[in-house]
């Protein structure tokens, strides 16, 4: 892929961002979490740009030519690839919350299941459970841990209103999954947007276990 940078990001600084989204997207391939050609990935570049996924790519095979530039806006930078269809909720977060250098957005059967299943309740509320604690900010099981199920819609405007209003009404927010698609979730570094992803994926499964059982 061609990629030209702008003078103020070099080389080998949108290489190790690049790789780092790959390995990550490789690895969470290995968990099914991304069938077909589902999910997306970026990383923060810098105050203006960040490294994501191009759209339609197997995830499972991505390496460094597989990830492209863009700015805040979501829109290509010094290439003709094209980026996700979703990327705009990727640079809602970067530019919501500046810390923020990592978003992560899978399709597991967990995620896409419950989706469905809390969509008519619009979140999941997850209280009791040890694991809550592996989010930032959260400590003590005691606490509601809200995730809302947005309806999803592929009018990308209409999803990042949704997800503005939630932040604006002054609802805390760490992850949200879209009905009948995935779970997108956010941290400062790559590793603890990893530890969001697998915990959520883990406490969503406890709920479904949950409902089936009690069923």
């Amino acid at each position: 892929m061609s990629q030209t940078l702008p003078d103020s990001i070099s080389p080998a600084l949108f290489a190790e961002r690049a790789d780092a989204v790959a390995d990550a997207a490789r690895e969470l391939a290995l968990s099914g979490w991304t069938p077909a050609t589902s999910s997306n990935f970026s990383m923060r570049v810098d105050a203006d740009h960040a490294a994501i996924t191009i759209s339609g790519r197997d995830k499972g095979k991505l390496g460094r030519d597989d990830i492209m530039l863009i700015d805040m806006q979501g829109k290509a930078v010094g290439t003709s690839a094209r980026p996700s269809a979703e990327t705009e909720l990727h640079t809602q977060i970067y530019r919501r919350w500046p810390e923020m250098n990592v978003v992560l957005h899978t399709h597991s059967r967990t995620q896409s299941v419950a989706s469905r299943l809390f969509a008519k309740d619009g979140v999941i509320r997850l209280e009791g459970w040890e694991l809550q604690k592996a989010i930032a900010g959260q400590t003590t099981h005691d606490a509601e841990l809200l995730i809302p199920v947005f309806p999803n819609t592929q009018h990308m405007p209409e999803l990042v209103a949704q997800v503005d209003a939630w932040i604006d009404a002054g609802k805390p927010l760490y992850a949200y999954l879209i009905n009948g698609h995935g779970i997108y979730t956010w941290g400062r570094d790559m590793a603890e947007t990893r530890r969001h992803l697998e915990a959520l994926e883990f406490l969503l499964g406890c709920e479904l276990d949950l409902k089936r059982l009690s069923a």
